[in-house]
């Protein structure tokens, strides 16, 4: 088998991801020989072949095999099954859960690498063969179709949702870019805690429409999660599907087909990004989604060189039902913009397109003259300054690559490039920072959101907007050849510098910790997700547990990293 099948591609994802976090003592007592056939790390009787890397770990798996007292194994599950019986008593089971994780996800790649072609067709049949023409709010979800297709730059199983099956992915999943119908259910309403729930969207059914009389209130319910609805006294299940909608990428948020800039982020009974990464919706998440949003409206208030170019979803309408994470809703409405504008995830800048090259090729002919290097160095100007922004605040997002997107028209007579940001419930804050936005403080409903010192917000800044927003562009227009590893670096690491320097004195710790530290913070999602309880690796929350990586900022340590495809040995 080459790397390109599935099976090896899993493979080399995860024993880097081990690798990476270190599991196992696979990084940490590993000793670097040099064999006839290339590098190898050995740790204890575990040996790996390796390559240099460079992007969150010195090195990546080079071949899909782990050697085991010499004996080299073949194949994710003898290998999983290895590392399990090798781990401490307590931790096995979690191993077992991973290597079922790894099973269900070869198996979404399989179906994908079998479906694509037609996907491509299929969007290229409704939205028109160029993308970089795919332009309002129903179009744009044609760009989270192809995104679904892509590896998370971090998570190894991404593709992944556990317990679902091939029939349910084809019904209900991003990549399928199908169409069905909500199910409704009818709440009493002094069982449901709302806010700004009126007026709702005149499409939106009333009780009596769905068959019952008195005060209740219609909460629509994911057909995936129907049959794991709680008992809720006096509730009552509507028989009849109503509301056609189309998934986002995240999945458990759907678009209103008749009302495509209103989105419907619903509870689903799955994971994703590992076991314990629950789908859910947690009571006061949407609360805190809520006076994050409110949050960043009042630093764009006192930000004006902003005005208009940072946009977000309106995300303050929502109900819970009884305090159950299977029984909410939050309704995020888009914001006002024109019909050529084009709303692109940054998660799908990568992927690649109807006809094979890749979005970021397309979008850059349209509006940046053809040169993707150029449509990267506009991208951070703006992202990066935003971010480093809301650092000077004391502000960090969890506005990763699926939460970021772009939107791009003409114009003036000149591309206009803005940034649309959503789900801002997982921020971090340095409350000693906050000074006149102090008030926005007492919103939040997460203790774990505030705190009175900074690394938190280096750590969340280096991890989202550096690692998954910019840094795995860099590397990944390299890896496709778009431009040399080096010179997307150097942009990124301008771009960074003179962010930091417009904030003066503010800016020394993200400068210290980014900029200048010798490693930085990395996502231990492997361990924090699946392969260890909370009590074994101490993770307060699973997103925001930490290994760390080389600096790939750092001019000495640009040559870890292949220059390209190309240029690998």
């Amino acid at each position: 088998m080459s790397a390109r099948h599935p099976a090896d591609q899993l493979t080399l994802r995860v024993l880097s991801a081990l690798l990476r976090e270190d599991v196992l003592g696979l990084r940490s007592g590993a000793v670097l020989e040099q064999r006839p056939d290339g590098p190898w790390l050995r740790s204890g009787e575990l040996a790996l072949p390796v390559r240099p890397e460079g992007f969150q770990c010195e090195y990546a798996a080079r071949l899909p095999l782990l050697a085991v007292r010499g004996a080299e194994l073949r194949g994710l599950g003898p290998i999983l099954t290895e590392l399990a019986a090798a781990a401490d008593p307590p931790d096995r089971l979690g191993h077992l859960a991973f290597a079922e994780e790894c099973r269900q996800t070869l198996a979404t790649m399989e179906l994908h690498a079998a479906v694509r072609a037609g996907v491509h067709e299929l969007l290229a049949e409704t939205y028109g063969p160029d993308p970089a023409y795919w332009t309002g709010p129903t179009a744009s979800l044609a760009f989270d179709t192809l995104a679904a297709y892509l590896d998370h730059p971090v998570y190894p199983t991404a593709r992944g949702r556990s317990g679902l099956t091939e029939e349910q992915l084809r019904r209900y999943a991003p990549e399928f870019h199908p169409v069905f119908a909500l199910r409704w259910l009818a709440v009493p309403a002094g069982e449901t805690d709302t806010q700004r729930f009126d007026p709702l969207p005149e499409w939106w059914p009333s009780a009596a429409q769905l068959g019952v009389d008195g005060p209740y209130l219609a909460i629509p319910v994911h057909p995936l999660t129907v049959d794991q609805l709680p008992d809720l006294p006096g509730a009552v299940l509507s028989e009849t599907p109503y509301l056609e909608v189309v998934p986002t990428l995240s999945m458990r948020t759907v678009a209103v087909l008749r009302d495509p800039s209103v989105h419907l982020k619903l509870p689903l009974a799955t994971s994703t990004l590992g076991q314990r990464n629950r789908r859910t919706i947690k009571p006061g998440t949407l609360t805190d989604g809520a006076a994050g949003e409110s949050l960043l409206r009042a630093v764009l208030e006192r930000e004006p060189r902003f005005a208009e170019r940072i946009l977000h979803a309106d995300e303050q309408s929502y109900a819970q039902a009884a305090g159950e994470e299977l029984l909410a809703v939050l309704i995020r409405r888009q914001p006002a913009l024109p019909d050529d504008a084009l709303t692109v995830p940054l998660a799908a800048l990568l992927a690649e397109a109807p006809g094979g090259r890749l979005v970021v090729d397309h979008l850059a002919d349209r509006f940046h003259g053809g040169s993707p290097l150029e449509f990267y160095r506009d991208l951070l100007e703006l992202l990066i300054d935003w971010q480093t922004t809301l650092f000077g605040y004391g502000i960090a997002l969890e506005s990763h690559q699926q939460n970021t997107s772009l939107v791009l028209d003409e114009h003036a007579g000149r591309t206009r490039l803005r940034l649309l940001l959503k789900d801002n419930d997982g921020p971090r804050v340095n409350r000693t920072r906050l000074g006149e936005l102090a008030d926005h403080r007492r919103r939040f409903d997460d203790a774990r959101i505030l705190g009175d010192d900074d690394r938190p917000l280096t750590d969340l800044f280096t991890t989202i907007t550096g690692h998954l927003c910019t840094a795995s562009l860099a590397f990944g227009l390299a890896e496709h050849g778009r431009a040399p590893l080096r010179t997307t670096l150097g942009l990124l690491r301008a771009a960074l510098a003179t962010a930091v320097d417009r904030l003066g004195p503010a800016g020394a710790p993200l400068r210290a910790a980014l900029l200048e530290a010798d490693r930085l913070p990395v996502k231990a999602m492997v361990t924090a997700g699946t392969l260890l309880s909370k009590d074994r690796s101490g993770a307060a929350d699973i997103n925001k547990h930490y290994t760390d990586g080389p600096n790939y900022l750092l001019v000495r340590n640009s040559s870890l990293a292949p220059q390209s495809t190309a240029e690998r040995p």
